[in-house]
């Protein structure tokens, strides 16, 4: 799948495509109408379909110290929107300069003029431009006059209408299922697995330590997760803490899966966790043979929940 860049040329393959606007960080129901739309009308008339994304997040770029709440990474996305059947991804990567490009210039210069597009597909709150001042209905008229056609998704509701922002909210509540739900996967945090203070195996509890890097903190706690090998596909399953760990000192946020039945090396994989259920919050306990105790009941219970 190509990865394309917005500051770039585009191939001439790829012009007069159907590209799906947003930011499409979870990939969520809503975001995969939008690219659903478009990747259907490019079929049908022939054409190249693009999936559009921005790189940092908007919010990343005007707020740098707002906390982590990153669905997904950018390779995430490319997997997601080639499952969904688009041609390409394009990266719009969020500067200054594009920060302070007029709603009319991000029509003309770049939709029409570098990516050479055909028509655009957005949700019906989509706004683009210096000020956030582009919306569909400056789409619709001023990039219909210069040829560029459009259509407006409307926003999909599931006993409510299904957000970014809901996801998240329910991912720090604890509700790894309801955002499951409304992302049509779990959500999952993707890192390479390093070397920690291997207490995990002192115990008989050998974990895999990823950093959690930009991603949205779910709730701190333990989960029934399960792990995917990026080298090898192989599906683990297990239960994890995410969090700063209270047991031990000093406090350090990683996540930290045990997966059952698995004597392998991982150190150096790339992995990706995906979570299931909410198992119980962080704890500190009175002794290591209270923990080891709990661990086993966690572990029991996350058997029974991936069963």
């Amino acid at each position: 799948m190509r990865w394309l860049d917005h500051r770039d040329p585009i191939p001439a393959t790829l012009r007069g495509a159907v590209i799906a606007l947003g930011n499409f960080d979870g990939f969520h129901r809503g975001h995969q109408a939008v690219a659903g739309e478009a990747i259907d009308w490019a079929h049908a008339e022939g054409r190249p379909s693009i999936i559009a994304t921005f790189d940092p997040h908007p919010v990343r770029f005007f707020k740098p110290d707002v906390p982590p709440f990153r669905l997904t990474t950018l390779e995430q996305r490319q997997e997601l929107y080639l499952a969904a059947g688009a041609t390409a991804m394009l990266v719009f990567h969020f500067d200054a300069d594009l920060a302070g490009t007029s709603a009319e210039d991000f029509i003309r210069t770049i939709l029409i003029d570098r990516l050479g597009a055909h028509g655009v597909v957005t949700g019906s709150d989509f706004t683009f431009g210096k000020g956030a001042k582009g919306n569909v209905d400056l789409l619709k008229t001023m990039g219909g006059a210069l040829g560029l056609e459009s259509c407006v998704v409307e926003a999909v509701e599931k006993d409510g209408i299904v957000s970014s922002s809901r996801i998240r909210e329910a991912l720090r509540d604890g509700d790894p299922q309801l955002a499951a739900d409304l992302l049509t996967r779990p959500f999952a945090i993707r890192g390479v697995v390093e070397h920690g203070d291997k207490r995990g195996r002192t115990i008989g509890y050998p974990t895999a330590n990823i950093a959690i890097d930009e991603y949205l903190r779910p709730k701190y706690g333990i989960y029934a997760v399960t792990g995917r090998i990026l080298q090898t596909g192989e599906v683990l399953k297990g239960a994890a803490n995410i969090g700063i760990r209270p047991q031990f000192e000093p406090p350090k946020e990683l996540l930290e899966p045990y997966f059952f039945d698995f004597a392998g090396d991982l150190y150096g994989q790339e992995i990706e966790v995906a979570f299931h259920h909410f198992l119980r919050g962080e704890a500190k306990f009175d002794s290591l043979d209270g923990l080891i105790a709990q661990m086993e009941r966690d572990c029991a219970e996350a058997k029974r929940l991936l069963a």
